[in-house]
């Protein structure tokens, strides 16, 4: 393990120490004071016995130095007096007696029976990180004692640290030792020698004992000294001498490869002090073993304020993320009771709305109702349509069973009755002129008058349109007969068909000339001063021209509509609705389509149930195309699916049935509804903004706390930070410790 290549012995010595091993049941000599027991091993320059000291009984080891001729006496000089200045050093072998005069000489140390640090190595293997880091640091200390003193070991490897009974390391053999004031060279093994000690002018440093703390660290870790492998060895090898030898171990460690394999195994600090010990460059090495001490020191300070410096710093993390969570959870309560708050004050809202509405509604249906009662009593229609009714072609008409294309025609040209067409026209321009000038006044879409039998005598429309209906019988139809749904129309009508007793109001129907959808206000016309009825006249109006229809807004987010909520086939049938204003400004009519059951107003919103998730219907265009469905047909229904596309919403919405007004005859209904429905987004949204700007302050507060506590924890790492071991510092002088007993160089055999 250590690479120790130790001086070599002759053929002669060899013989010698052969003999003696022949001769091992008894020491070379006594030890005054001493009790040699049994043999543990022999050297180059004699062998080492194990004993007692009589007076103590404490273990000892004696090394007899029998080969006085391959014995350096310098060398052993030099090591007894390091072990003098280290004596009492707990961290070293202690010396307890020389014998130089003896023969053999001696020397008695104690004994250290756990062997050494590279026999440890040798039987175990690695050490754990732990294991290792520690053992590293009781060197060290060992080290900086002998430092303290003045001794720098020079030749520290695994073999020259002994364990004792604790397993603590012991320095050993000092024989290459140097004070730190002496100038002399000293040699110590390969690879864990520093590479600038690889010199025999290099003068002593107490960085070469730093390299090789380094290099014993690595070997403890990983198993083998740093950079040592079979390619730098083999060219060491056949360096031709010592300096060669020497040069080529110092080019080979000054250029190798950063180590690397050790930092997968130590944390950072830890691998950083371990490169610092071994840099090549001993200008960025410790500058002595008490700064790699140090560094260690500092690196166990921070690896146990780390968990304190984690949870200061995760701790008001953690207490924040809890905060926010629990602040979340009552934010989203928060907003969603807020948005629920918002939605039943909507649905309330709605349905007031609603109900004004159809208030407004019922009142206007009043004031057509007076119209109406007014217009069939006024002097000026009565004479028209009493003349109308005794013109002779009327008569004929009525006489002619199958309703002759030429009794119609001539009744259609008859002058009475084009007076009576007049006259109606000039009484529609009337209202339009007022209601041009006046948004909130009557506007009629026709007016027309049938007999007693139901047959129309006269009309007028507000647009252009020509009535085809003159000379036929509409006895059927709910504005004569009162019912809520038209009759089978008759080939030949009765006499007295059934007929209204007072001004009536019709159920909802569509237009067959304008497909609009309309309602009807019919008055009958009795004879003067008696009960005779003889006819009845009837205003119509578009639902389109009822003020509550003009509450929609720009942007749509609110608005009325108007429903059929007649009980039977048509309930849920939308009659007026703003996706119709829309496309009676492209001049396009209502398709029929939008009549079927898939577009109708779901029966629990007419009753009156506010629908918090309602779908408008007409929103609900299907886009695949249909069978049969023409090239112009699926063109006009994907013109109007991008109308209808701003209407796909979630909404708000509530119905108001339509009341008879005041003074109808019991049996009248208004057969309509009021739905009033807002978008529910546009609803919730205050709730929405507030949780939003909620969320903003958080996370502003969120980063604030976070930047604060970072700001912190930085000024804590950097109050507290110990300086990192790899980092650069100029050179450091190695420390220059005095001997204890003398100021001056000592001399020392050559």
């Amino acid at each position: 393990m250590s690479s120790d290549f130790t001086e070599q012995q002759s053929s002669g010595d060899l013989a010698r120490s052969k003999d003696l091993s022949l001769q091992r049941t008894r020491p070379p000599s006594e030890v005054p004071g001493f009790q040699a027991q049994r043999f543990l091993g022999q050297g180059a320059y004699g062998e080492v016995w194990a004993g007692v000291d009589r007076n103590t009984g404490r273990k000892v080891a004696i090394k007899f130095y029998a080969h006085r001729r391959g014995v350096d006496w310098s060398l052993l000089e030099r090591e007894v007096e390091k072990l003098v200045f280290l004596s009492a050093d707990r961290y070293v072998v202690q010396l307890l007696k020389v014998g130089w005069d003896a023969d053999p000489p001696y020397y008695v140390m104690e004994l250290i029976e756990n062997g050494s640090l590279d026999d440890l190595l040798r039987a175990k293997g690695t050490f754990g990180l732990a294991e290792a880091t520690e053992m590293f640091r009781e060197i060290a200390v060992g080290l900086v004692h002998a430092h303290g003193k003045g001794v720098l070991h020079c030749d520290l490897k695994p073999a020259n640290i002994l364990l004792d009974q604790d397993h603590k390391p012991r320095l050993a053999d000092f024989g290459q030792s140097r004070l730190s004031h002496e100038q002399k060279p000293a040699l110590g093994t390969l690879f864990y020698m520093a590479p600038e000690q690889a010199d025999l002018e290099a003068v002593p440093d107490a960085r070469w004992d730093v390299y090789a703390l380094g290099a014993i660290f690595h070997c403890l870790v990983l198993g083998y000294p740093p950079h040592r492998n079979e390619a730098i060895i083999d060219q060491i090898d056949t360096a031709k001498d010592l300096p060669d030898r020497l040069a080529r171990y110092r080019q080979a460690i000054r250029s190798a490869p950063p180590l690397t394999d050790h930092r997968r195994l130590m944390d950072r600090a830890l691998a950083d002090i371990l490169e610092r010990c071994l840099a090549a460059d001993p200008r960025r090495r410790f500058a002595n073993v008490q700064e790699a001490l140090d560094a260690l020191a500092a690196r166990d300070r921070n690896r146990a304020r780390l968990p304190m410096m984690v949870l200061g710093f995760l701790g008001p993390l953690i207490v924040l993320l809890i905060t926010a969570l629990f602040s979340y959870r009552g934010y989203t309560r928060a907003v969603e009771q807020a948005e629920r708050d918002y939605t039943q004050l909507a649905l309330q809202n709605n349905h007031y709305a609603a109900e004004l509405a159809a208030e407004k509604v019922t009142a206007q249906i009043g004031r057509y109702f007076e119209i109406a009662r007014d217009e069939g009593e006024l002097g000026g229609f009565r004479p028209l349509f009493y003349s109308t009714l005794a013109a002779p072609s009327l008569e004929r008409l009525s006489a002619d069973a199958d309703g002759g294309q030429a009794a119609r025609l001539a009744f259609q040209n008859d002058p009475q009755r084009l007076a009576l067409d007049h006259y109606l026209k000039s009484r529609l321009n009337a209202y339009h002129e007022v209601a041009i000038l006046d948004s909130r006044a009557p506007r009629f879409a026709s007016v027309f008058v049938t007999d007693k039998r139901g047959t129309q005598l006269a009309s007028a429309f507000g647009d252009e349109s020509q009535s085809l209906s003159i000379g036929k019988n509409f006895a059927h139809r709910p504005y004569f007969h009162g019912g809520p749904a038209e009759l089978t129309p008759a080939d030949n009508p009765p006499e007295n068909p059934p007929h209204i007793g007072e001004t009536h109001l019709s159920a909802p129907f569509r237009s067959t000339t304008q497909r609009t959808w309309k309602v009807a206000i019919s008055t009958p016309i009795f004879r003067e001063g008696t009960t005779g009825f003889e006819g009845v006249l009837v205003f119509t109006v578009n639902l389109g021209d009822f003020d509550m229809s003009q509450a929609a807004t720009v942007d749509r987010d609110r608005f009325s509509v108007l429903v059929d909520r007649r009980d039977g086939a048509d309930q849920g049938t939308i009659l007026q609705h703003p996706l119709f204003e829309e496309l009676a400004e492209a001049g396009n009519s209502v398709p029929d389509f939008l009549l079927g059951q898939r577009y109708r107003v779901p029966q629990t919103v007419l009753d009156g149930q506010g629908d918090a998730e309602y779908r408008d219907p007409l929103a609900n265009i299907q886009s695949p195309r249909q069978p049969g469905e023409t090239d112009a047909q699926y063109g006009e229904r994907l013109a109007l699916q991008a109308l209808a596309e701003p209407f796909d919403r979630r909404w708000l919405a509530s119905a108001v049935p339509v009341r008879p007004p005041i003074g109808a005859s019991p049996e009248t209904q208004a057969h309509l509804a009021v739905l009033v429905q807002s978008d529910q987004a546009a609803v919730v949204e205050p709730a929405r903004q507030l949780g939003r700007q909620f969320i903003r302050n958080s996370l502003w507060m969120l980063v604030v706390m976070v930047s604060v506590s970072l700001a912190l924890w930085y000024i804590v790492v950097r109050a507290f930070r110990e300086p990192r071991a790899g980092g650069e510092r100029s050179p450091t002088d190695p420390p220059s410790a005095t001997p204890p007993h003398s100021a001056s160089t000592i001399a020392v055999r050559r």
